[in-house]
């Protein structure tokens, strides 16, 4: 029989493939399909696995070490080696991804403004009712705190006018129930075929064998904005979610140092 701790490995590497894009750079599909299940699809952890996304310790290290980490492991925090299954050229793939997590990829031109689209997000446009920057905001949605860094502005704005067309829909809100009677409502954090991952509203993490639940209740996608934004307001949009990327990533250096 194998160890919850072993299970929880396996899951690692099961979860996630279905959900990977074909036309998804390298990088980022090699980092959905072997590092997301655990760190998450943005990298700012989860139940098992740690932040690798902004935290600095993490940023400081050489690509080389990085590279390293992800080919021999680190049997002791219980993180498989990736060496067998991934080329060097793979394994640079993904550092260059996850440098792009953590901010540091080509800053791209965007129109807009960025503080009349913060407005827009915490006000009007009624983001923030589900989704978070920077720790402020709610929990049904993605984290955006770190999107505009890995998303271009097109498929940002995409992403607004049509969501879930570009395979983030999973993160609608869900509530599950189960065989005790017990509810949960919150957002999906990791799925496979066996068990479910979900982040309640209060922040806490809730681990679910499917056997143990009764339903799984999946709530209507977020409304298409198209209609609802002129297009100096989504660019005021972008221009906010890309700069507020950026400006995250630089206070978090400069309260390491």
């Amino acid at each position: 029989m194998y160890s919850n701790a072993s299970r929880v490995l396996l899951l690692c590497w099961l979860l996630l493939p279905l959900l990977v894009s074909a036309d998804q750079p390298e990088g980022e599909h090699l980092f959905s399909l072997n590092c997301a299940g655990c760190h998450g699809l943005d990298g700012r952890g989860g139940e098992h696995a740690p932040n690798i996304a902004t935290d600095a310790k993490v940023q400081r290290l050489q690509d080389t070490d990085l590279a390293r980490i992800v080919r021999n492991g680190i049997p002791t925090a219980g993180m498989p080696a990736f060496g067998s299954s991934l080329a060097d050229n793979q394994l640079k793939a993904v550092v260059h991804y996850l440098r792009i997590l953590q901010g540091k990829g080509p800053a791209a031109s965007v129109p807009g403004d960025a503080d009349k689209g913060r407005a827009l997000f915490f006000g009007t446009a009624g983001c923030s009712a589900c989704h978070m920057v920077d720790s402020q905001g709610g929990f049904l949605g993605m984290d955006l705190s770190g999107y505009g860094a890995t998303h271009s502005p097109d498929r940002i704005r995409e992403s607004i006018l049509h969501p879930g067309r570009n395979g983030e829909s999973r993160s609608g809100a869900i509530t599950v129930v189960t065989r005790s009677g017990k509810k949960y409502t919150g957002v999906v954090r990791n799925e496979d075929n066996f068990t479910l991952q979900m982040q309640t509203r209060d922040g806490a993490f809730h681990f679910f064998e499917k056997s143990e639940l009764a339903r799984v209740e999946q709530q209507a996608l977020l409304p298409e904005h198209g209609s609802r934004l002129s297009k100096a307001e989504l660019d005021d949009l972008i221009s906010y979610l890309a700069h507020s990327a950026g400006t995250q990533v630089r206070a978090g250096e400069e309260e390491d140092q």
